[in-house]
């Protein structure tokens, strides 16, 4: 007699960090669906904050892939000491939020067909702030990615009520291992490791500064996608090689883009299931 069929298996991906390496977080989606993963609620952080609210707004990971191929990073890109001085980033970020929120076509979180979260970081208090349905219906989802993807020194500081937000993947890792669906369902932090970026840095013999301040930069995310993982967490964390590629690289090509959408997807396809047994194909048992 056949065994009755596995039922799905239900849990919350959080999509932590990237940088400008979001093609990974692409491939994760396309991996889970693959893999037959359900889920009604998706986290969003930093770079992965872009896919996630994307496809929460109804993109499937093709459309994603189309797009996270054909787009041009440095059309972001932005120098102004003004902005430095005055708001803590060398770029207002206005392009990016204006860019998005056409691709979004203006939603709001309660108008999602998927239920999204949101995170960015608090630096007055150092604690999270969650942009959600539930406590920010009204809210513009790009605007809030803004607030998640704030490389800090490359993107002003934001204001937001009480708070001054920055980007969220400086969060300590308790802040988004928790109960994001309030039912217990599983989650699933997808990471993204880099290799010690040891690439030729540019700079300019008569105006060094753009060159130091890329540099900080690249060593500060690089760095934090580096940390090591709690041990309590490491169950349902799911680290993804992201090879030579920098968290803000912003002249990626396409062979970049592909390797990176690939080491998403396979090494979700292919660890996943050790992490959630209930994926196992009957030939891996």
């Amino acid at each position: 007699m056949a065994e009755p069929p596995r039922p799905p298996l239900h849990l919350v991906p959080v999509l932590a960090g990237g940088g400008t390496r979001l093609p990974a977080h692409v491939g994760v989606l396309a991996a889970l669906a693959e893999l037959g993963v359900c889920y009604r609620r998706i986290v969003g952080v930093s770079g992965g904050s872009i896919v996630a609210s994307l496809h929460a707004a109804g993109w499937s990971p093709e459309r994603l892939r189309a797009l996270a191929d054909s787009i041009d990073f440095t059309r972001f890109r932005g120098f102004s000491l003004r902005q430095l001085l005055f708001h803590g980033g060398l770029c207002s970020g206005d392009a990016f939020e204006r860019w998005l929120d056409g691709l979004l076509e203006g939603r709001r979180f309660r108008d999602l067909p998927l239920d999204l979260a949101v995170v960015a970081t608090d630096v007055r208090r150092s604690e999270p702030v969650v942009f959600e349905r539930a406590s920010t219906p009204d809210y513009p989802v790009a605007r809030a990615v803004r607030h998640s993807m704030g490389i800090p020194l490359l993107f002003a500081f934001q204001p937001y009520r009480e708070h001054l937000l920055v980007d969220g993947s400086i969060l300590s890792e308790d802040a988004l291992h928790r109960d994001w669906a309030g039912d217990g369902t599983p989650i699933c932090c997808f990471r993204l490791r880099g290799e010690a970026d040891l690439g030729p840095q540019h700079e300019q013999r008569w105006f060094p500064l753009p060159g130091y301040m890329s540099m900080l930069i690249r060593t500060f995310m690089t760095t934090l996608s580096r940390e090591f993982i709690d041990a309590r967490h490491w169950p349902r964390t799911l680290v993804i090689d992201a090879g030579p590629h920098s968290p803000v690289d912003f002249r990626l090509d396409l062979a970049a883009k592909e390797d990176l959408y690939l080491r998403g997807y396979r090494t979700t396809l292919n660890i996943l299931p050790f992490k959630f047994p209930v994926l196992a194909r009957d030939d891996d048992t």
